[in-house]
């Protein structure tokens, strides 16, 4: 199943011997009906084995040989493919019931930057029920960002999640799967791995196996007891070492990789490497334009080696859109810049402004008397540009008419040393109003007085 959705690998195992988890389904059965391991089969494997290293062919001479034919899985009853892609990721899927297997475990998620790849184990114990459970919570658990302690906490919840279903009664007890998760963000890549699913990194022509297997064979492999080509063939090699949905407390290896522009990351079920060895993965990858090209090749050739378990294949490529990258670059630096020159044009303003502020000086009035302000007489965002700092008791209705029209508008000043001149000059002017008032009116009286005198002369004349 597809589900398309738009810490240091090499953890130290527990002193205690670990649960070994028989997964018979990666077992190779020729009768459909049955999950059992024929005996005749396991006799075979273990006579490959005793074999040794003189039976081992270069099997990615094989897989080149000219006129060799790789099984078409286009249009394959039982096989399933997506592909898809982001401004920075370009994948392709493909997963394929096999050539043994009656029905496939397998479930895998395609949610970039998230894809995750699921092997059900338990065959009829509802193994698909598992993996199908893993990718789902891993779907809606699991952050959009490269963050390995997250991923592996997730995981963590699907094993728990597994379990509780089969004590709900969803699936049935025994149920388990393995799961291996990737998160990309350009050149950041979290991981996050438990079973023998695997991870792959194709870097310059190169692949480098990045997951390690929770397996019995991969122990002996480690061990140097036998080699990896003779864990394909082993006896054993359906013996895992830990999986989801047989332990509450299982954990899950996490960590973090660098990857970079170019790089092909290849998350597989061991459907594909348990039938195909890495130096073939390798030659497929490389030669494959597509990640979808790369995806059914794969498929293809663990299918042609037998296909004995469901395979499941997920191939991304870390690339991006030059021209698109460059458009989307310069729009930013555009507007990186705008805003830049924005922000240093407002802060010049209002610097020039606070200086304004502070500097400016101007009279006008308050209670109908003269009085002093700093500032402008001005709102800015309806807040006041000045401040009242001094008031006086010269009247302003004893000004002359164009003083007070102007009073009251504000006049400006160059400072405040100016502004009490000028104040003193209004006191001044109201002053010499005010003495000029009192001439003219005593000059006034003189007149009238005067004027009466006279009068009185004339009529005594005039008698």
């Amino acid at each position: 199943m597809i589900d398309e959705r738009s810490d240091n690998p090499n953890v130290e195992l527990p002193e205690t011997t670990p649960e070994l988890i028989d997964t018979t389904h990666e077992q190779p059965n020729t009768d459909d009906t049955s999950i059992d391991v024929l005996p005749e089969a396991q006799e075979e494997a273990s006579l490959e084995s005793e074999k040794g290293d003189s039976t081992i062919i270069d099997e990615a001479i094989i897989a080149d040989a000219p006129g060799r034919t790789s099984m078409c899985v286009e249009g394959r009853s039982g096989s399933e493919s997506c592909s898809g892609s982001t401004v920075h990721l370009r994948w392709g899927a493909r997963t394929d019931v096999g050539l043994v297997r009656d029905h496939n475990e397998d479930s895998s998620l395609l949610q970039a930057p998230l894809f995750c790849v699921s092997d059900g184990m338990g065959g009829h114990a509802a193994g698909e029920v598992a993996s199908r459970i893993t990718v789902e919570t891993l779907a809606q658990e699991t952050p959009a960002t490269p963050n390995d302690v997250q991923l592996g906490e997730c995981i963590e919840k699907a094993n728990l999640a597994i379990i509780n279903a089969a004590e709900n009664g969803e699936g049935k007890p025994g149920m388990g799967c393995t799961a291996t998760a990737v998160c990309i963000n350009e050149n950041m890549m979290s991981v996050g791995h438990v079973g023998d699913s695997r991870c792959y990194v194709l870097h310059a022509g190169k692949l480098v196996r990045v997951t390690h297997d929770h397996s019995f064979v991969e122990e002996l492999v480690d061990a140097g007891e036998i080699t990896a080509d003779e864990a394909r063939i082993h006896p054993s090699r359906s013996v895992i070492t830990r999986a989801l949905g047989s332990d509450p407390d299982m954990y899950a290896d996490h960590f973090l990789i660098d990857v970079n522009e170019g790089d092909r990351i290849i998350v597989c079920s061991d459907g594909l490497n348990s039938m195909v060895p890495d130096a073939v993965i390798e030659s497929l990858a490389v030669s494959s334009v597509t990640p979808q090209q790369a995806a059914d090749s794969l498929v293809a050739e663990a299918l042609t080696q037998g296909g004995h378990d469901n395979v499941t294949v997920i191939v991304i490529d870390v690339s991006s859109d030059t021209r698109e990258d460059n458009h989307l670059k310069m729009q930013r630096d555009f507007f990186k810049k705008t805003v830049k020159a924005l922000a240093i044009f407002l802060a010049v303003l209002f610097l020039s402004l606070i200086v304004l502020v502070r500097t400016s000086w101007y009279i006008g009035t308050y209670n109908q008397k003269v009085a002093l302000y700093r500032g402008l007489n001005s709102n800015f965002l309806g807040l006041p540009l000045s401040n009242l700092t001094e008031t006086t008791d010269i009247p302003i209705a004893e000004l002359p008419q164009g003083t007070q029209t102007k009073l009251i508008h504000g006049i400006a000043v160059n400072s405040e040393e100016t502004a009490h001149i000028t104040i003193e000059s209004y006191r001044d002017q109201i002053k010499t109003m005010q003495e000029k008032a009192q001439h003219t009116a005593k000059d006034t009286g003189l007149a009238t007085n005067n004027s009466v005198g006279s009068d009185n002369t004339k009529g005594d004349n005039n008698e």
